[in-house]
Formats: structure tokens, sequence, C-alpha cells
């Protein structure tokens, strides 16, 4: 199938690299034109450069997904240049482990401003543009398995991703009640291989700074054996954005080769 999203308008926060990369280039080679954001501008502009070059429809924004008025912007920039918003994914995330009596609360805070609070503004300023067109929208937040359940030493990071899960389940419930259409639902990864690894130190060996062993991981503790890639949770997010979902909202989607079933 092809086409799943055409002439739709994409918005990915985080979008420079793993899961939020792979996202905006598969909503792109289906069709939508995919506004990338993020900080690393070098490897958004890469990922906004290989989209064209594959014939699809993308840009780069930088963005502090933080930052409340850099959000307005965005969203401006997309109404001004696009005249619509059809697709929001709250990508952008950080994890910081560590116990909670050594964590600082400047730590707590910075995880919470990106992956929590990123997501509230980016919804907040992203339901107006899509009601805008009657068309309806889809918001798809990345929350993870880490909102389902809990890890000794992701505390902060399994409250923000348990609180992105309540929080959209809410919003869901708001846009229903507006009758506006607007789907809303988070996405829950399991051990997928990106980036985000690189800060979690290996459990099983605090004397190195090494990231975990994601094959080793994931043949103990996944039922399929084997660890995703960033490619299983952008089939998810294409199914939520398009059409073929139109029936679903509120829902968690766990990709995670049946981790939180064990």
């Amino acid at each position: 199938m092809t086409g799943r999203v055409q002439g739709k308008v994409a918005l990915v926060t985080g979008g420079a690299s793993g899961i939020g990369r792979s996202c905006a280039e598969t909503l792109a080679a289906e069709g939508a034109t995919v506004v990338v954001t993020d900080v690393q501008d070098a490897k958004g502009e890469e990922v906004a450069a290989a989209i064209a070059k594959a014939g699809g429809k993308a840009e780069y924004l930088h963005h502090d997904a933080t930052d409340e008025a850099a959000w307005e912007g965005v969203v401006a920039q997309i109404k001004a240049r696009h005249g619509r918003l059809d697709i929001l994914v709250n990508n952008a995330g950080i994890a910081i482990p560590g116990s909670v009596i050594e964590m600082s609360l400047a730590d707590w805070r910075k995880q919470t401003a990106i992956n929590l609070d990123g997501v509230f503004l980016g919804t907040k300023h992203s339901i107006p543009l899509m009601r805008s067109s009657g068309d309806g929208g889809s918001i798809i937040n990345m929350s993870s398995v880490a909102g389902l359940k809990g890890s000794a030493i992701l505390g902060g990071y399994c409250a923000t991703k348990g609180g992105v899960r309540l929080f959209t389940k809410s919003v869901a419930m708001e846009c229903a009640n507006a009758k506006d259409g607007i789907r809303v639902n988070s996405v829950h990864p399991g051990i997928i291989e990106t980036p985000i690894w690189l800060s979690i130190i290996n459990p099983g060996d605090p004397g190195t700074n090494a990231p975990p062993d994601l094959d080793a991981m994931s043949e103990l503790a996944v039922p399929l054996g084997v660890k995703g890639l960033p490619q299983d949770i952008a089939n998810g997010v294409l199914w939520l954005a398009s059409d073929e979902s139109r029936y679903v909202t509120g829902s968690e989607l766990v990709i995670d080769g049946g981790l939180t079933v064990r």
C-alpha cells in the first residue's frame, strides 16, 4: 500500500535520529509533507535532505520542545507555509537513569521538561491549527513500556512516560467531546535500537560506561527474543497517522515483542 497519508502535513519532534527519523522518513514515503524538528541541526538537515533525495517533501526547523515560544513559532510557520496540520508526532525525549536518592532535582526537571512538558506544549499549540481545517487530525505521543511498568534505575523516566500515557487519554476524551475529529493515542516502544540507550549505563556492569547489550537483553527479556528497530515503531505511527485507524483514540499501542506481557 502506498500513499497512506497522501496530502497530509506532519510535524515530527526529535526527528533528527532514531525513532523520530524513521517516523519522518516513513510518513514522507507514504505521501505526507513532513516538518522535522530537533535541536540537532546538522542531523535534522540531513534527514530533510535525505527525504527530499528520495522524492519526498520535508523541511527542518530548529526547535526546543520545552520552549513555549518556540512551539508557537513552529506552528505559525507550518500555518504560513502549509495552511494546515494533520499529524503531530510528539517524539522528542531523553532518558536520565539513576537511583531516585541520587538524582538531582535539576536532572528530574530537565527530563520532565522534555518528555512531558514538550508533549503538553505540542498538543496545546497544534490542536487549534488541526481544528481550523475541519478535517480532524492525529496526535501520536511517544511514551514507552516504561510508562506501563516500573524500572529500578529509571524512576524519573517512568514518571514522565506514565504521565504521557494518561495525558494522552485525557486529551483524547477532550477532543472527542469537542467532536473535532482529532484522535490522540500513545505509542509504547520496548527495547528498540536507538541512540537513547547511549545515555543508560549498563546495569549489569556499573564499572563501565558502555551502553546495555540490547541483543543480550532482548534474548533474556523479550518473548520474541530479539530487539526492535526504529522502523517497527514508525510502522505503528504510520497506522495511527493514517485514516486506517479512524476509530482509534485514547489507546496505547505497545510495540515491544511481548516484553510487557511476560
